[in-house]
C-alpha cells in the first residue's frame, strides 16, 4: 500500500470517528456501572466504553469466532475442540476505570514495510470505490494538516494493553473478566459465551475453557454430564446440579451450573480446583492469568528395595501419562544401572515424551546400592578347659558380623551347650550363628570334664538353673511333702467366667449376667463353627440413670491355635496390665444404651480352630448386663445381645458367676529351713473351689480349677537359702507368677527339656531363691486358661555352696 493511500485511510478514520463520538458518549451514559466478579470476589466497577473501544480498534474484518448452534444438550452446544482463532484479531482489554484518553490518534506503531511502503510479507490488494471513501481527487496528498489536540468527544477510559510477552507461553491462560476474549501463546481465542457473573459467582463456557486446557471433554448422554477426562482423573458436571464428581467422589461447587445460549456454564473455581489449575487475578487490567500445563509426566519405582552391588537386577517399574491424551513417545533415562557394579547412593532420572514434541519434567529418585552382605563369625569361649562333673560351666558369646547385622533373637543354636556335664570325658560344644540376610557361620570347642564329682544333678538344678527355667526332679516326693499352714480371705470381686462350651460348634451367646461393683472376667473359647467369627462383650445399661464402667486392668491372648499358649500370653498380659495400669479406660452409657467393651476381644476375627483368652477386671457403680458373644463378623453385636439364646453348655467345662473371686493366702510360719514343704492351689480341697450360679439356666456352680481367681499369697518367713519351685499336679502347665512384683515365667524352655511348659509332675520350675536372710516374699498368680490344676508351690533348702 503508498503513502497515499495510507494518508486518505487514516483522514477518513478520523472523520468518521468524530461523528460516531456523540452517540457513544450518550449511550454509555445512559448505562451503569457493571461489577467485575469473580467467584466470591467484586472488582470496582467499570466505565462502559467496551462497545466504542472495540470498534476504534477493531480490524476492518471481524475475527472468525465461534458460535454455538446446537441445543440438543449442553456439551454439543459449544465450539469444537480444534477451533482455530481468528486471524489477526487484536487483543483488546477491558477498560480500567479512572483512566481517559484526552487525545484520539492513530496508532503510531506500524508493521515494517519495504521501501515501496509494503508491509513486509504481504501484496497490495487493489483498491475499489467500495473500498475507499469519496475523495478529491488530485495528483498530490493535499496538504498535512496537524490533527485538532483537543477533538470535541467526550473522553473514555484507557485500555491497558495485554502484554505479549506474558502470553507466549503455552503455560498461561489469561481470561477477560466479563468478557469472551482468551489469550493463549501469543493468541486470541472467543469463547462460546462470555464469563458471566450470577448470585455473586463467576461462571465460564466448560467447552471453550477446556479446550484451551488441553483435555477431553465429551457428552455422556446416558448420564446426562458433560465428562472431562484428565490422563487417568475423570470430572463429571450435570446442568442445574452444584455437586461434580471426581473419579466417582462428589465434590459441592458454590454455584449451579446452567446453560446460557446453548453454551453449558459452571463455575470458574469450580473447575480450576477440579482440574487444579492455580490462578491469579489482575483487577487493573480486568483479566485472570492461569497455569496451566499439557506436559507429560513421569514416575517409576525401583524393586527390590535391597539391592546388592554386584549381586541384584534391578526392574524399574514406569508410569507416564499425557494429561492431553497424547501417546508417550520416547523416554529418556540419567543413572540408569541394571545391576550396579559398587555400593553408593545413586540418583536416578527419567523423562517421557508426547508425541506433539513435549517432554515431561524429569523425575528423580535416588537407591541406595549396599554392598554384598559378609557373613557373620561364631565365636564363643569357656572360663576353662577342664571341669568336673557337675562343675558349673560359664559360656562367654563372642559372635559378631562384620556388617552389624547380627539379630539378639534367634540367631544363635547351640549343640551339647549344659550347665555343667554329669559324664567324664572329652564334650564338643558347636554354636552355629545366623546373620539377617541368612548367611550362617559354625564353631565348635571341645572341653575335658574329669571323674571327680564337684554337685550331682540335684544339687545343680536347685543352685543353677536360673529362674524361670525347669528341671526334672522326683516328682514322686512331692505328695508326701508337709503342707504349710494358711489363713484365706477374700476380696469382694465377682468372676464372670465364660467357658462352656468351651470347643464351640455353633455360632450364638456363650454367656450374660447383669452384675455391679468390680467384675473380673475370664473368657476363654474355641471356635469350632467352620467359619470365621468374632467375639464379643456387649455392656447394656437398664438403669433409669447413665453409668459409666470402668476397666481395671486386661489380658488377652489369641487368636491361637494352642489353647496353652493363648492362655499363658493372656496371663502375661494381665500381671503386666496390673503392674502398669495402661489398660485402664471408661466408658458412659445412658439409660437403656448398649456398647463394646474390653475391645481387645473383637479387634481380631477368629479362624476356625483358633482360641482366645481373656482375663480382666471391670468396676461400675450400678448393674450392667453383660453378654458375651461369638456371631459371624457381619452381624450387628447389639441386635445379636438383644435376639441370642445363650448356647448349651459342653458337659466338661463351666461357666458361672462367682463371688469373692480374689483369694488373699497369708503363711505365717517359716517355710524353707531344712525340710521340703508346699502350698497347694486349685485342687478343691485345701484350696476350694469357688461356688456360683450358672446364670441363664439358674442353676449352681462349682468353679473346677479355679480359673479366674486371683490368688494373692503372702509369705512372712522365708529361710535363708531356700529355694521356691512351681510344680504342676494335673497336667500341663504353661503360665506366669509375680513375686515381689517381678514376673516370672512357668517355665522357659530349658536345656535338655522339651518346651516352654511343665509338661509333666516331674518338671518343676524356679520361681525364687532367698539368700543368706530370712526374707518375705509376695506372689500373685492366677491359673492360666488352657492349662491343668492343681499346682503346688513347693519350698526347698538349698544345697551348700562348693569349691
Amino acid at each position: 500500500m503508498n503513502l497515499k493511500k495510507i494518508t486518505i485511510i487514516a483522514l477518513l478514520v478520523v472523520v468518521q470517528t468524530a461523528a460516531m463520538l456523540p452517540a457513544a458518549s450518550a449511550q454509555s451514559a445512559s448505562q451503569g456501572e457493571t461489577p467485575i466478579v469473580v467467584q466470591g470476589q467484586t472488582a470496582q466497577p467499570e466505565q462502559s466504553a467496551q462497545e466504542f473501544t472495540k470498534k476504534l480498534a477493531a480490524p476492518t474484518q471481524n475475527p472468525a469466532g465461534q458460535t454455538d448452534s446446537q441445543a440438543a444438550n449442553p456439551i454439543n452446544s459449544v465450539p469444537a475442540p480444534n477451533a482455530q482463532p481468528a486471524q489477526n484479531e487484536p487483543a483488546v482489554p477491558a477498560a480500567v476505570e479512572g483512566q481517559t484518553d484526552p487525545t484520539l490518534t492513530p496508532p503510531t506503531d506500524q508493521p515494517p514495510t519495504d521501501e515501496n511502503g509494503t508491509v513486509e510479507g504481504q501484496t497490495d490488494p487493489t483498491l475499489t470505490p467500495s473500498s475507499i471513501p469519496p475523495a478529491t481527487p488530485s495528483a498530490t496528498p493535499p496538504p498535512t494538516k496537524p490533527l485538532p489536540t483537543k477533538p470535541t468527544v467526550p473522553t473514555v477510559p484507557e485500555i491497558p494493553a495485554i502484554d505479549p510477552a506474558i502470553t507466549l507461553g503455552t503455560d498461561k491462560l489469561i481470561l477477560t473478566i466479563n468478557g469472551d476474549k482468551m489469550y493463549q501463546n501469543g493468541e486470541m481465542y472467543t469463547a462460546a459465551q462470555p464469563m458471566v457473573a450470577k448470585n455473586g459467582v463467576s461462571y465460564i463456557a466448560v467447552r471453550s475453557f477446556v479446550n484451551r486446557v488441553g483435555l477431553k471433554v465429551t457428552y455422556d448422554a446416558k448420564t446426562k454430564e458433560t465428562v472431562i477426562t484428565k490422563g487417568a482423573d475423570e470430572l463429571r458436571f450435570k446442568l442445574d446440579k452444584d455437586v461434580y464428581t471426581v473419579n466417582g467422589v462428589p465434590t459441592k461447587m458454590k454455584g449451579t451450573s446452567f446453560q446460557q445460549k446453548n453454551t453449558f456454564m459452571v463455575p470458574l473455581t469450580s473447575i480450576t480446583q477440579a482440574l487444579g489449575i492455580p490462578y491469579k487475578i489482575d483487577y487493573k487490567t480486568k483479566t485472570i492469568t492461569l497455569t496451566i500445563s499439557s506436559k507429560p509426566t513421569a514416575s517409576f519405582t525401583v524393586e527390590p528395595q535391597k539391592i546388592i552391588a554386584g549381586q541384584t537386577t534391578v526392574t524399574y517399574n514406569t508410569k507416564s501419562e499425557s494429561p492431553s491424551g497424547y501417546q508417550i513417545v520416547d523416554e529418556r533415562w540419567e543413572g540408569r544401572q541394571d545391576v550396579f557394579t559398587d555400593p553408593g547412593v545413586y540418583t536416578i532420572t527419567y523423562s517421557v515424551q508426547d508425541s506433539a514434541g513435549q517432554w515431561s519434567d524429569p523425575y528423580t529418585q535416588t537407591v541406595t546400592v549396599e554392598a554384598p552382605n559378609v557373613p557373620p563369625v561364631a565365636q564363643f569361649t569357656t572360663d576353662k578347659d577342664t571341669y568336673r562333673m557337675g562343675e558349673p560351666v560359664t559360656y562367654s558369646d563372642q559372635s559378631y558380623d562384620p556388617d552389624g547385622n547380627l539379630p539378639e533373637a534367634n540367631s544363635r543354636v547351640w549343640e551339647n551347650q549344659k550347665g555343667a556335664y554329669f559324664t567324664p570325658g572329652p564334650q564338643s560344644i558347636t554354636l552355629t550363628v545366623t546373620d539377617a540376610d541368612g548367611a550362617t557361620n559354625t564353631i565348635s570347642k571341645t572341653i575335658t570334664i574329669t571323674d571327680e564329682i564337684l554337685y550331682s544333678q540335684d544339687e545343680y538344678n536347685a543352685l543353677f538353673v536360673p529362674v524361670g527355667s525347669k528341671f526334672l526332679f522326683d516328682g514322686g516326693s512331692v505328695p508326701s511333702m508337709r503342707k504349710v499352714e494358711r489363713f484365706n480371705t477374700s476380696e469382694d470381686v465377682t468372676l464372670y467366667r465364660s467357658n462352656s462350651p468351651e470347643s464351640v460348634f455353633g455360632t450364638g451367646k456363650m454367656y450374660e449376667d447383669t452384675l455391679s461393683g468390680k467384675v473380673r472376667f475370664m473368657i476363654h473359647h474355641a471356635n469350632y463353627t467352620k467359619q470365621k467369627v468374632t467375639m464379643y462383650v456387649v455392656a447394656t445399661n437398664n438403669n433409669p440413670t447413665p453409668t459409666t464402667i470402668t476397666t481395671l486392668d486386661s489380658g488377652f491372648g489369641g487368636p491361637s491355635p494352642f489353647a496353652t499358649a493363648a492362655g499363658k500370653v493372656s496371663v502375661q498380659r494381665y500381671h503386666e496390665s496390673v503392674a502398669a495400669g495402661n489398660k485402664r479406660s471408661s466408658v458412659t452409657l445412658q439409660p437403656g444404651e448398649s456398647k463394646i467393651v474390653l475391645t481387645e476381644l473383637n479387634a481380631i476375627p477368629m479362624a476356625d480352630k483358633t482360641v482366645i483368652s481373656l482375663i480382666a477386671d471391670v468396676e461400675s457403680t450400678q448393674p450392667i448386663t453383660y453378654s458375651t458373644l461369638m456371631i459371624d463378623p457381619k452381624l450387628d453385636p447389639y441386635e445379636a445381645a438383644k435376639t441370642l439364646t445363650t448356647a448349651p453348655r459342653d458337659g466338661v467345662h463351666n461357666r458361672g458367676t462367682y463371688p469373692l473371686a480374689t483369694k488373699i493366702v497369708d503363711v505365717y510360719e517359716p517355710v524353707g529351713g531344712t525340710t521340703p514343704s508346699k502350698l497347694i492351689i486349685g485342687d478343691n480341697n485345701d484350696d476350694p473351689n469357688l461356688t456360683g450360679t450358672d446364670a441363664p439356666n439358674n442353676t449352681p456352680e462349682s468353679n473346677a480349677g479355679n480359673f479366674g481367681v486371683l490368688y494373692k499369697i503372702h509369705l512372712d518367713k522365708v529361710a535363708p537359702n531356700t529355694l521356691i519351685t512351681f510344680n504342676g499336679r494335673g497336667g500341663k502347665y504353661a503360665g506366669w507368677i509375680t513375686v515381689n512384683g517381678q514376673l516370672v515365667e512357668l517355665s522357659a524352655q530349658s536345656l535338655g527339656l522339651v518346651g516352654s511348659a511343665l509338661n509333666t509332675s516331674s518338671e518343676t520350675g524356679v520361681v525364687y531363691r532367698t539368700g543368706a536372710s530370712t526374707e518375705s516374699l509376695d506372689l500373685e498368680f492366677t491359673p492360666a486358661p488352657g492349662s491343668n490344676l492343681a499346682v503346688n508351690l513347693i519350698f526347698s533348702p538349698l544345697p551348700a555352696l562348693k569349691q
